[in-house]
């Protein structure tokens, strides 16, 4: 079973599940980010079809690109940026819909050392600044060690240890 929330998500209707998905944002590791688009129009394309004052979401937009650091490339397309800054698109746009959880799937796996450090210290801020849970899928373990407080091992889809990152490493 998977459950979020005190909801069994694998027995929701598709309307329910749709509705429950909006409290969890992703991140991917190849960014995702739709090339014939804008940074601003990525970040925005969660969001472009529901019923939100247009300014309304406008100022969120430029909000969160302040929040990630890229305001001056609201008007760049994904081929004008670096990966880490792919990166941060991809993650202002997980936060346009303001989620509790945001699952990050090897969100470093494809960044050189020192923006993998960088886009760290974002997610590590924005977990502490808008009390969101990060949960980081990874196979590196100085991410875990240098991010995490709590870490399930998974072995085929099973949990086999669990808990605070200083005990399991120990163990």
């Amino acid at each position: 079973t998977v459950s979020f929330s005190g909801k069994l998500v694998n027995t929701l209707k598709s309307s329910k599940l749709r509705s429950l998905r909006q409290n969890i944002g992703m991140i991917f590791q190849q960014f995702n980010l739709m090339p014939s688009r804008t940074v601003f129009e990525n970040i925005m394309l969660p969001i472009k079809y529901r019923h939100i004052n247009r300014a309304e979401a406008r100022q969120k937009v430029t909000r969160l690109l302040e929040m990630v650091g890229l305001p001056d490339k609201a008007s760049a397309f994904p081929s004008e940026l670096s990966g880490g800054q792919k990166q941060r698109v991809a993650i202002a746009r997980a936060l346009i819909d303001d989620p509790k959880v945001l699952l990050c799937d090897e969100a470093t796996s494809a960044l050189d050392p020192q923006t993998t450090q960088d886009i760290l210290t974002l997610l590590k801020d924005l977990n502490h600044r808008l009390g969101i849970t990060l949960i980081i899928v990874t196979h590196e373990m100085e991410v875990i060690e240098n991010t995490c407080d709590f870490v399930a091992v998974l072995d085929h889809g099973k949990i086999i240890e669990q808990g605070n990152v200083y005990s399991v490493f120990v163990n």
